[in-house]
């Protein structure tokens, strides 16, 4: 080994197994149909600016890793918003709007998912309220009213945000465009994962003869893990052994998966990996993630910076790679499953691996991003 022969141990906190687990297709696309999402794939698609992001492959990791391929969906190309969330709330706002430019759209955010809704907002001419939290950095919050957006931050975390943007909306008639689901909520975050779903279209066509054996997935909330749970349903023929990763400190997807239940945490301390910083799995997402995720891994921030560094000096692959804080850990954790070999042989990870990351963004926070790199 030469990367990472260096006596740097690579961490996760926990790794745990679905008891539960049963990929059922039919049941996934029961809960995002096939129409939902080939009816995004069809909208985006013809979007100005649209245009598939690079698969990239990290040869050198794999190659350190005893891998065939490790791909790398690199998301901080999309669009002008340099993440995945473009493809979610943009689409959701054009499809509650429905061409009524009178209607005001508002959402809660930690920072992707309210810039996508400002972008779709002003694509199509709407007013758009934006709440968030204490913990969301200035440049986050600047980038969102940058895109017309009037943007409101909220004493406490995440939650207290959200809490705040449903209070409002309520009592305004806004519409709600939002990626968490709760009970008589269901019908703007299907729309938001089946934008997300867009990214396992491209990928199929991209990877061409070649069968993904592994997919690890960032879960904060759920609803990108759930969306390409769905995409595989709908494109795959094959199933790839799916692995939800989280910060240790918002392990909500882990926790709900060990007990079958969905379970609330707790958040004593915000993780770095901010966009997943959530204490609970939201109901759609759920629906389709606690049958068909086959392991879930848990990290601590330790090794976001020092991963972000290594890609985007080329360390992994054979070009640089800027990767945002949300981006690193599903790298860790591939390292880290490599490198206990209890985990590794569990999972089956071997010379005939494909796995598939989620580069979910780039540096989406030019500030924190180089804070981080510069570390």
């Amino acid at each position: 080994m030469t990367i990472l022969s260096n006596g740097h141990l690579w961490k996760y906190s926990e790794f745990i197994e679905n008891k539960n687990f049963l990929f059922n297709k039919s049941k996934i696309l029961n809960s995002l149909s096939k129409k939902d999402i080939d009816d995004a794939y069809l909208i985006i698609s013809s979007w100005k600016g649209y245009s598939p992001t690079p698969l990239l492959q990290l040869d050198k990791l794999s190659k350190e890793l005893g891998l065939n391929k490790i791909f790398y969906k690199d998301e901080s190309k999309r669009f002008d918003l340099k993440s995945f969330k473009a493809l979610g709330g943009a689409y959701a706002v054009e499809k509650i709007s429905k061409g009524n430019k009178d209607i005001v759209v508002a959402t809660a955010t930690a920072g992707n998912h309210g810039r996508s809704v400002a972008w779709g907002a002003r694509r199509l001419g709407l007013k758009c309220k934006i709440f968030i939290s204490e913990f969301v950095s200035d440049a986050r919050g600047q980038a969102m009213a940058e895109l017309g957006a009037d943007v409101v931050k909220v004493k406490g975390n995440y939650e207290k945000s959200l809490i705040e943007c449903i209070k409002q909306s309520t009592d305004n008639d806004w519409q709600i465009v939002q990626d968490v689901a709760w009970k008589d909520y269901m019908i703007v975050p299907k729309y938001t994962m089946a934008g997300y779903t867009v990214m396992m279209k491209e990928i199929v066509d991209q990877i061409k003869k070649n069968k993904i054996s592994h997919i690890i997935l960032q879960a904060g909330v759920g609803g990108m893990a759930g969306a390409m749970v769905a995409g595989i349903a709908r494109y795959l023929d094959n199933v790839p052994t799916t692995i939800t990763v989280e910060p240790d400190s918002a392990a909500c997807v882990l926790e709900s998966i060990r007990t079958g239940k969905i379970e609330k945490i707790n958040i004593k301390r915000e993780s770095l990996m901010g966009d997943m910083s959530c204490g609970e799995v939201s109901l759609v997402q759920w629906e389709i993630l606690k049958n068909s995720v086959k392991y879930c891994i848990s990290l601590p921030d330790d090794d976001i910076a020092k991963t972000m560094k290594l890609l985007g000096n080329a360390i992994f692959s054979e070009e640089k790679i800027i990767a945002g804080e949300n981006s690193a850990p599903g790298v860790i954790s591939l390292i880290a499953s490599c490198e206990d070999e209890k985990i590794k042989e569990k999972i089956g990870l071997n010379k005939n691996s494909n796995v598939m990351l989620i580069g979910c963004e780039g540096d989406t926070d030019q500030t924190m991003y180089q804070k981080l790199i510069n570390q």
